[in-house]
């Protein structure tokens, strides 16, 4: 097995502290690009810019599901690069991560469209994308602490007693919940709420789990709201605590979780 190293969580304070934290996109690049010229984004040369300084920041699983994840890829690639951006880990990053390491990995219906699409790719291309694709995750890091310590962002879930450190079991739950294994006897994993029990004064910004609609819980808010399902990508405006979202062109992947939400309707 390929190994590299990965950072765990940053500390970044800024001069201007704006920002558009933008949900699951899971390869829904159209939507991406809609939503971010809705918060007043324009193209310049590589990356999007915003004339008062804005930065936007992705909660990760940036690709899988949908139809354009190498696109959406490069978006964040360039954003980071060139435009300020921040990234944060997604398990379907790490995932696609390990799988250009050549790390032996389970190619499953989500990640299969990401890899058919990177196999696709002319050969040089193919390299150079690896190459860029690789050099920006390793820079990334699995949490962030924003704004003098007021803002975190995180992909699924990161406990107050949490912040400012890491080990393998907050690794964990950054990159999947707070998931508790086995819960009936019968191998079955579930996901914790574990916004209802928060009580830390930063406030934190996540995703992993599609909601129907977003809302503040306990100086939480989760943005994901399910684009890919047929659902809405959703960015949530920092400091002003605004919600800006564009509807979905349309339904990529079925949703197929027990709680059984109708995205497409919504």
């Amino acid at each position: 097995m390929i190994k590299k190293s990965v950072q765990d969580y940053k500390t970044i304070n800024l001069q201007k502290n704006y920002f558009d934290i933008i949900g699951d996109i899971h390869g829904c690049y159209y939507e991406l690009i809609e939503l971010v010229e809705k918060l007043g984004y324009v193209k310049y040369k590589n990356a999007y810019f915003h004339k008062d300084g804005r930065r936007l920041i992705s909660v990760g699983d940036i690709a899988d599901k949908g139809y354009k994840n190498i696109d959406c890829y490069n978006f964040w690639i360039n954003q980071v690069n060139y435009g300020g951006g921040i990234w944060v880990y997604g398990n379907h990053c790490l995932k696609f991560y390990k799988y250009l390491l050549g790390n032996k990995i389970k190619i499953t219906y989500n990640i299969s469209k990401t890899v058919s699409e990177y196999m696709n790719l002319p050969y040089f291309e193919r390299i150079s994308f690896r190459d860029k694709f690789i050099k920006c995750y390793e820079g990334r890091s699995h949490y962030v602490i924003l704004d003098n310590g007021k803002l975190v962002v995180v992909h699924a879930c990161l406990k107050e007693n949490d912040i400012g450190k890491f080990n393998d079991a907050i690794r964990t739950r950054c990159l999947f919940g707070d998931v508790v294994r086995n819960f009936d006897g019968n191998n079955s994993n579930k996901l914790v709420d574990w916004a209802l029990e928060y009580r830390g004064e930063p406030f934190i910004v996540y995703g992993h789990n599609a909601v129907l609609d977003t809302k503040i819980v306990n100086n939480t808010i989760d943005v994901d709201t399910g684009c890919v399902y047929g659902g809405k990508l959703t960015a949530f405006r920092y400091p002003e605590k605004e919600i800006v979202q564009v509807k979905s062109r349309r339904v990529y992947m079925e949703y197929m979780n027990s709680d059984d939400i109708d995205f497409a309707n919504s």
